[in-house]
């Protein structure tokens, strides 16, 4: 399908910007729906002067939503949170929200509708935020029978808030907590019983590259042979959660203690950082985390539409370098 017209809700974001080149390239005017458009001021160069063109849109406001909608061929859904606060809550933002972009679409004519929801979607989820995204999926594909919903694992990259976030602890800390782990001791271990601090290296992660989430949207745009599909996107390999702190501090080579957070102690702590503006962990995602993060195999993935998938440790060198113990010209570390 030609792509003419495409309104991006969220654009802005870290996947939001990645879409919004693709799509400038391909030659589209594209719409930008943000809370912030002079915050979304630095998407305008990468198309041609009009091409792209941020609007201000309250998710909550029917008309400032029609009125982003209208004309376009395609629409695409990536407004989501991590946390709750005030009126900002899972279920206003996941499912009315979305609801309410997939009914103007419908009413606008647009012929195309991908919505990004989350690989943690499930209605039996322990977290809220699981249960929301299922239940945005249901409501999105009541109003647009049509829609493409994209079902990413955690997000990396450029800019992406799980390695960056790390590798700028570990410039401050000596030790960094792995999630879920708990220690044991290892009786077959060479030259006696060993006390194995992270055990089994605590919870699962099959991380998916930004680069190859915004390439799924643009399939799921152009290809009418995936309309009405769901699709889980994953990288190649899952990993636990020690096992990326390892590849993160040989990056950027520091050596840092991985220690165990059980689960009760995550939330413990979650409990405590709830009190930020900003809380970089939330008891509903500890929540989220007792059930892991990798592909379920129960729906196509990204070779469905024609892509493979990328690598963490192809795409962490172009990024995690200014991380590096003596900047990021440094020559990168060897083992």
């Amino acid at each position: 399908m030609a792509l003419r017209r495409v309104t991006v809700f969220g654009g802005s974001g870290f996947i939001g910007r990645h879409l919004v080149q693709r799509l400038a390239r391909r030659g589209a005017v594209v719409r930008v729906a943000v809370r912030d458009p002079e915050g979304a001021g630095f998407l305008k160069p990468m198309g041609n002067p009009g091409q792209v063109v941020p609007m201000r849109v309250n998710i909550a406001d029917h008309a400032g939503i029609a009125a982003a909608v209208e004309g376009a061929d395609a629409v695409v859904n990536l407004v989501g949170i991590l946390h709750e606060r005030g009126r900002r809550s899972f279920s206003e933002v996941h499912v009315n929200g979305a609801g309410r972009i997939a009914r103007a679409a419908v009413l606008a004519g647009a012929r195309r509708f991908v919505h990004v929801s989350a690989l943690g979607a499930d209605r039996a989820s322990p977290a809220r935020y699981g249960r929301s995204k299922a239940a945005g999926e249901a409501t999105v594909r009541e109003a647009f029978s049509g829609a493409v919903v994209l079902r990413p694992s955690v997000v990396f990259g450029p800019d992406d808030d799980f390695f960056n976030r790390f590798a700028a602890l570990a410039r401050l800390s000596p030790v960094l907590p792995v999630i879920g782990a708990m220690p044991r001791l290892d009786l077959r271990a060479e030259g006696g019983p060993r006390l194995d601090l992270v055990g089994d290296g605590g919870t699962r992660f099959q991380p998916v590259y930004v680069g190859d989430v915004a390439d799924a949207i643009m399939r799921g745009l152009e290809d009418e042979g995936t309309a009405g599909q769901t699709y889980e996107l994953g990288g190649p390999e899952v990993y636990r959660f020690a096992e990326l702190m390892d590849l993160m501090l040989a990056e950027i080579g520091r050596k840092r203690l991985l220690v165990p957070m059980p689960f009760w102690a995550a939330s413990v702590m979650a409990a405590a950082m709830e009190l930020m503006p900003v809380p970089p962990l939330t008891r509903d995602q500890v929540r989220l985390l007792r059930v892991g993060n990798v592909l379920s195999g129960s729906a196509p993935g990204l070779e469905a539409l024609g892509l493979s998938p990328t690598a963490v440790e192809a795409v962490l060198p172009t990024y995690l370098d200014r991380f590096r113990v003596f900047g990021r010209f440094a020559d990168r570390p060897t083992a």
